[in-house]
């Protein structure tokens, strides 16, 4: 019951602020024009301010375990890849794949999933070492499939396509602040308080923003015309990635604060900057939304069911 009742007190608050934006927009507050702008600044400025102070933060060297990113970047790519793949085969509507992909494979690992750690273990070592197997890899792939399945992908060859997931990567913001991260984290740079008070209040922009902007671009009429793929969406990120990887990450002994972070990485909702990449990008955002919205409200069973299966193994303490 402790369990459930966390999950419900992290999963449900970002889900009603996703319901305010969704209520602001009905009422007039918001319109298209703000979600269009607020769409941009997300993608541009919060969010890689957000990661780039969460991984500039860490004392990485101090920390670092080869085994446990290698392992949080290959299980990434693998589902990045079955599931590309067997979107090929079953999703019939090309509109939809990009979108499709990126809200099956892609965790709320920088937001959600360091809050459920350090709500178990305290302060966390292993959740930022995740966030750096994983999420620079979301990013990149996330970019090669919203270019390759995007509105516009069948209007350029097969090399064109190629030079342009090239160029959408280096030019990337997220992927820009990432590595930015990881450069001041290595290098060991301390900014003064000023400096990290302002990179601090721009970055604790990003979710609330995000999640209002998903609501005020939900369109629920065109989303239940999307169910099927929702559905199907959302159980890939909750329940068949964790199935398939979980007893993996087991055998090869992780446990601990590493095993939460595993989880986490697999089974955490969707993350909103996937309707922020998709809107951007000209993929469909209604989909997403759809997914994002879905796998937010399910996941404090869901989560909450994986956290109790691994309590009971003794996995975690």
């Amino acid at each position: 019951m402790e369990n459930f009742i966390y999950s419900i007190n992290v999963t449900l608050p970002i889900f009603l602020v996703m319901v305010i934006g969704y209520i602001l927009k009905q009422i007039g507050m918001l319109n298209d024009d703000f979600v269009t702008v607020a769409n941009r600044f997300n993608f541009k400025v919060t969010l890689p301010f957000m990661l780039f102070r969460d991984i500039s933060g860490v004392d990485i060297r101090a920390v670092f375990d080869l085994k446990y990113v290698l392992f949080c970047a290959l299980v990434s790519t693998a589902c990045f890849w079955l599931i590309w793949g067997g979107t090929k085969l079953f999703l019939k509507d090309k509109s939809m794949r990009g979108a499709f992909v990126q809200a099956s494979f892609r965790s709320s690992a920088a937001v959600m999933g360091l809050a459920f750690i350090e709500n178990i273990y305290g302060s966390s070592a292993m959740g930022p070492l995740m966030i750096v197997g994983a999420v620079p890899l979301y990013n990149i792939f996330s970019v090669i499939v919203l270019t390759f399945e995007g509105a516009h992908a069948g209007e350029e060859n097969k090399s064109e396509k190629i030079k342009l997931a090239c160029i959408n990567i280096i030019k990337n913001p997220i992927i820009l602040g990432i590595l930015a991260g990881l450069l001041v984290a290595l290098l060991g740079i301390d900014f003064p308080v000023i400096v990290d008070k302002t990179v601090n209040s721009v970055a604790q922009m990003a979710t609330p923003l995000a999640l209002i902007t998903i609501g005020a671009g939900f369109e629920g009429r065109k989303a239940v015309a999307k169910m099927k793929p929702t559905i199907a969406a959302s159980m890939i990120k909750l329940v068949i990635q964790p199935l398939i990887f979980l007893p993996l990450a087991v055998w090869m002994g992780f446990n601990g604060e590493k095993i939460i972070g595993i989880l986490i990485m697999l089974a955490a909702p969707t993350t909103p900057s996937c309707y922020i990449m998709a809107k951007n990008m000209d993929n469909d955002g209604v989909l997403t939304a759809s997914v994002v919205v879905m796998t937010t409200l399910l996941s404090a069973f869901t989560l909450t069911g994986w956290i109790f299966v691994l309590k009971t193994v003794g996995l975690i303490g």
